[in-house]
């Protein structure tokens, strides 16, 4: 049991309490960074079997290292450039099952298997993605996508 988080319980009940938390946790606050800070804590304790949970953030025709939890990263990933880039650059969610066989996969840590992305829109804009990596092959699941699609719809209104 995490944060009041049931592990025994279904994926789609832990995403809403995931979700909750998430929401109760940056209400009153407005600093982006901060709020994207808290965001990338509680996720990490969230998840099990990951390397990496962090943000990037739009800048010009960029993203730009934000906020995370992990080994230290690339810094700028342009639009359309490996996983988070690509993500950037359609606006849509992605998992990546097996990041060596993702055309142009940018290696930030060589241990990270498997990824998950999912992009922050705000008022139809791109502020961002989300992304999470594994050090485990096919570690991220459809389930995960929907979940992660609302907490970052909670996340977006603090930010």
């Amino acid at each position: 049991m995490f944060a009041g988080i049931d592990y025994a319980t279904d994926s789609s009940t832990r995403y809403k309490q995931l979700t909750s938390q998430m929401d109760a946790l940056l209400t009153g606050e407005t600093n982006r960074y901060a709020n994207l800070s808290n965001a990338s804590a509680l996720l990490n304790l969230f998840f099990d079997r990951i390397n990496w949970v962090g943000f990037y953030l739009v800048d010009h025709e960029e993203l730009v290292l934000g906020p995370f939890q992990g080994l230290p990263a690339c810094i700028r990933i342009p639009l359309g450039r490996g996983v988070c880039g690509t993500s950037a650059k359609s606006k849509e969610s992605l998992i990546v099952p097996d990041v060596n066989a993702f055309p142009g996969h940018i290696a930030c840590d060589a241990a990270s298997q498997s990824e998950i992305v999912i992009p922050l829109i705000k008022d139809g804009n791109l502020i961002g993605v989300l992304d999470i990596d594994s050090p485990e092959l096919n570690r991220f699941t459809e389930a995960d996508r929907l979940g992660l699609e609302n907490v970052v719809q909670a996340l977006v209104k603090h930010i």
